[in-house]
């Protein structure tokens, strides 16, 4: 889920007053959210590496963290929160894709390597590997900044508690009179072939949906095994094991690879209402069992 966060915490804060609130015991944590959703800090972080190299002393005090190897159940983190509700019973508030697997499973289990600040780093699904030429064949013009046939991508569909709108950035999440949202992150791996016979891209996007009156997905995968559900953080190179996310995300991850047609893709890039354009950067795989929950 979403990199892009700290830059204007003291901005928020201030706009949205939230002293006035009576939150002065919260006020960290509160800027910690805000600044978080910030719609510009959350464009930077999923796309921008933190500094640190993965080195150094481990992150105390945080609860569990993301991403993960979904075909382990073990952790051992101590933070507890409750799960958020099913994804039909909240706000989709916005659609975002990475650049390889954040997530490990079997199905996409192909290391990537370190990457460059978060891009090409990752994982790679095994159908990626046994793909058609036709399949493969490069589309017809640019394709979302560099996306290319063959490519490995992560999508995540943030869902929020709150009474909003879909929009740009993780700052769509949460409003004024709803500062600390229940999230959810259902998720799908794709690997991206250039077949227009292949499953769209459109069929899972937003386009004003609404079911029993929450903003959805026109739907979401349900062919690509049950999801693996457990308690985590927001994503993004700026994150890594040294370096925690503070927020608390229910996450929903499909086991299996999918493919989507590169060229549904494409038409997505080029108008959304999350003014999305390309593929954001991954998070480091967290393994350490202290940062993790225990999925059960």
């Amino acid at each position: 889920m979403h990199e892009e966060f700290l830059d204007s915490i003291i901005l928020t804060v201030n706009l949205w007053e939230v002293t006035t609130l009576k939150l002065k015991k919260n006020s960290l944590y509160i800027a910690a959210i805000f600044g978080a959703f910030s719609v510009s800090s959350i464009a930077e972080n999923h796309g921008r590496s933190g500094d640190d190299t993965g080195s150094g002393a481990v992150c105390e005090g945080f609860g569990p963290q993301t991403p993960r190897d979904i075909d382990s159940m073990n952790g051992e983190n101590k933070r507890v929160f409750t799960m958020a509700p099913s994804y039909q019973e909240m706000n989709l508030c916005n659609i975002h894709f990475h650049n390889n697997a954040e997530h490990k499973a079997k199905d996409f289990s192909i290391y990537a390597g370190e990457g460059d600040h978060g891009h090409g780093g990752g994982y790679q699904c095994q159908i990626s590997k046994s793909l058609s030429k036709a399949e493969l064949m490069p589309p017809k013009g640019e394709v979302c900044k560099g996306l290319k046939s063959g490519d490995t991508i992560e999508v995540h569909w943030v869902h929020s508690s709150c009474d909003i709108k879909p929009g740009e950035g993780l700052g769509s999440c949460l409003s004024e009179s709803c500062a600390n949202p229940d999230l959810r992150v259902e998720t799908q791996v794709f690997t991206v072939v250039n077949d227009r016979s292949a499953p769209s891209f459109d069929e899972l996007t937003y386009q004003g949906n609404l079911r029993n009156g929450y903003h959805q997905a026109k739907a979401l995968p349900n062919n690509t095994g049950d999801p693996v559900e457990f308690l985590g953080s927001t994503t993004g190179p700026k994150y890594t094991e040294q370096q925690c996310s503070p927020m608390q995300v229910t996450w929903s991850v499909r086991p299996q690879c999918g493919k989507v047609d590169i060229n549904s893709l494409g038409e997505w890039c080029k108008d959304n209402v999350f003014n999305e354009d390309h593929a954001h950067g991954v998070r480091k795989l967290v393994t350490n069992p202290k940062l993790l929950s225990k999925i059960k």
